[in-house]
């Protein structure tokens, strides 16, 4: 299925007819570099299990969330924020090109993300709801709001609960939206969308809990970003100490793997299996 998925994508990389010298290869560039592409997996999954047929025309969907994630990590990595020269294993853009480019690419796919979704092969009603919840979750009510905080409060020791509350909107709320999103194409009940959504906030701390592992473990070469990064920044690792971030990863696991256990049971073997290939160590 993410075979699939990145052959969609690099058949609907955006592109735009101008005479600028490297705009359309800065615009692809680092949606084409590759990652773990999390976010596509786990609304396609949910599609894959509750509506099988409608897979190719959640691809665009899919692709939607991708971009957003993808600008947002173009965003995160400018000199104004994390200063990173390295992303999916490549050169980021304000260090290849300009930090201009830079914005400017990041700008074009938050844009296009919505364009892929209001031109996806599905109904209006669907259309408009799959909107809203990402607006909502990648916007100034989720991801933007907790970017806000991780940059505002370097150098400055939050506690857990404010550090839980800056990972559930940084991170948490897109790989919640993502399950979300697959729930309402797939035409899951409101009361299991629910149910997936609040998985997803558990399941997205418990991802950021490992990214934080990672940059303490990892070398930039393996992690395909800078690692050892992360001194400035309200970590689980620094909070918590290594030893302390490894116990609350594995106690997220059993608390969601147990979680899943009152879901319908191929829906709790794909979530079980994604949580196991993700998640090992």
């Amino acid at each position: 299925m993410i075979k699939d998925f990145e052959i969609f994508l690099k058949d609907n990389l955006p592109q735009v007819d101008s005479f600028h010298p490297y705009f359309n290869q800065a615009l692809g560039e680092m949606l084409d570099a590759g990652g773990k592409r999390f976010r596509p997996l786990l609304l396609l999954s949910v599609v894959q299990h509750s509506s099988p047929l409608l897979v190719k025309n959640a691809m665009h969907v899919a692709l939607g969330v991708e971009m957003l994630h993808t600008y947002s990590l173009i965003h995160d990595d400018l000199p104004s924020m994390d200063n990173a020269g390295l992303r999916r294993g490549q050169t980021t853009l304000h260090v290849k090109y300009d930090e201009v480019t830079a914005i400017l690419v990041g700008d074009a796919l938050n844009s296009h993300a919505f364009y892929m979704i209001a031109n996806a092969p599905l109904s209006d009603d669907v259309k408009v709801k799959l909107t809203s919840i990402l607006a909502r979750d990648g916007g100034v009510s989720g991801m933007i709001i907790g970017q806000a905080i991780d940059c505002k409060f370097e150098d400055e020791k939050l506690t857990l609960e404010q550090l839980k509350f800056l990972h559930l909107n940084k991170t948490a709320k897109l790989i919640a939206a993502s399950l979300l999103m697959g729930a309402v194409i797939g035409g899951i009940s409101e009361d299991k969308q629910k149910i997936l959504y609040n998985f997803g906030l558990k399941l997205g701390v418990l991802f950021q809990v490992q990214d934080d592992i990672i940059d303490a473990t990892l070398s930039s070469k393996e992690a395909g970003k800078p690692t050892s990064n992360d001194k400035h920044k309200n970590s689980f690792v620094n909070l918590l100490g290594l030893s302390g971030a490894k116990r609350e990863k594995q106690k997220l696991i059993e608390e969601l793997n147990k979680e899943t256990n009152i879901l319908e049971s191929g829906l709790a073997k794909m979530l079980q299996k994604i949580i196991s290939d993700y998640f090992k160590g």
